[in-house]
């Protein structure tokens, strides 16, 4: 039989993310965004530990580029989907070893995502809301500040088992996106974790806060369709004001 070859799923779009073993929250909300777009996102997973300290998110460091050798060639972007795991590890590091299996491809991470989100947004200060223990708070919020962005007030459910992180449901993450947003001085919302669900309530959130809210996966997801090339087409695909812009 004759055939002509096309650009595959997706229609050439094709983006890999490297998702924590533990994580049941990643793919849920990807597919909040990219099901049935004109995109094919395909995953790898990274063994991890159950507890999220800081020792625990170090020894991820050495999979990186044997989980990203398992995506197939070819993509658009890479995201490495651990917001705190980019914050021990360092983005620079985290680059670097998936560039090893996928050399010329751009890399980001939820830390680098959220911080070129806050830049377009115009904010430098937020308020945080996350489900980490003081320890992997204390290093997000350094690396925050490092980039100009300071937090000016946090919660926290204060869980280091990532896989009850993956069980605490999107009304208690909405109550304490409400609670941090109201503070004094805050201009926009961070919702750390990619295990954290959060995308659902994001535009519930902003309408009534009337100021951004991003969070982990909607900020890696609207970075990576912009390091792919498909900033513009996306426009729209992901809940907030992120995806408008």
């Amino acid at each position: 039989m004759d055939y002509a070859l096309d650009e595959g799923p997706g229609g050439g779009l094709r983006l890999g993310l490297i998702v924590l073993s533990v994580d049941t929250g990643l793919e849920w909300e990807a597919r909040q965004v990219f099901a049935g777009r004109a995109a094919h996102v395909m995953h790898s997973r990274i063994p991890a530990r159950d507890h999220v300290t800081p020792d625990d998110l170090a020894h991820m460091a050495p999979e990186l580029t044997r989980s990203a050798a398992l995506l197939p060639p070819g993509l658009g972007a890479v995201g490495y989907g651990c917001t705190s795991g980019a914050t021990v590890i360092g983005p620079a590091e985290v680059a670097a070893r998936v560039g090893e299996a996928h050399p010329g491809t751009p890399v980001t991470d939820p830390l680098s995502a959220v911080i070129a989100a806050l830049g377009v947004l115009g904010v430098d200060r937020i308020g945080m809301v996350t489900p980490y223990l003081p320890e992997v708070v204390a290093p997000m919020q350094a690396a925050l500040g490092a980039a100009g962005i300071e937090a000016v007030a946090s919660e926290s459910f204060g869980e280091s088992d990532d896989r009850i992180v993956g069980r605490i449901p999107e009304a208690a993450t909405l109550r304490g996106m409400l609670d941090v947003g109201a503070r004094p001085g805050v201009e926009a919302v961070f919702t750390s974790c990619t295990n954290l669900r959060s995308m659902a309530v994001i535009d519930e959130a902003e309408a009534a806060l009337g100021k951004p809210v991003v969070t982990s996966n909607q900020a890696m997801f609207w970075h990576m369709l912009r390091l792919a090339g498909a900033g513009e087409r996306a426009r729209g695909w992901g809940p907030g004001r992120l995806f408008a812009v």
